[in-house]
């Protein structure tokens, strides 16, 4: 079946960085430009970054820049968010999506619509 799986979320102190992981099971994800989403409670999906299939073209929001970095190793067929000086506010959890663009494309998609959706992990920063 295909799907995207998140994962290396956890519970870290403020300041502090995670690093997570979206892998593609049963489909190659060179192909696909991937974004980064969270939700956290009573609050609606925000978009946090996105990055090209290329790899070259990245964008964030306002709310990370600076503190997160998104990359891909398409050779391990994983997308990373890098989250670095992690605040209370960035309690949340995560989501990757994915849709098809083609290989070593530069184009960023950022919003939905998405071809897949992983099903997320929580990432919590408390004292």
């Amino acid at each position: 079946q295909f799907q995207l799986v998140e994962s290396g979320g956890g519970l870290v102190q403020p300041g502090g960085t995670l690093r997570l992981s979206c892998r593609a099971s049963e489909f190659t994800l060179d192909y696909y430009a991937i974004g980064w989403f969270r939700q956290a409670p009573g609050k609606e999906r925000e978009g946090v970054g996105c990055i090209s299939s290329s790899g070259g073209n990245t964008k964030y929001a306002d709310s990370v820049k600076g503190r997160f970095t998104i990359s891909r190793d398409n050779a391990k067929n994983t997308v990373y968010l890098q989250m670095n000086s992690l605040k209370p506010e960035d309690t949340a959890v995560y989501y990757c999506a994915g849709t098809w663009t083609g290989n070593y494309d530069k184009r960023l998609v950022c919003n939905p619509p998405y071809d897949y959706w992983g099903q997320g992990t929580q990432v919590t920063v408390s004292s």
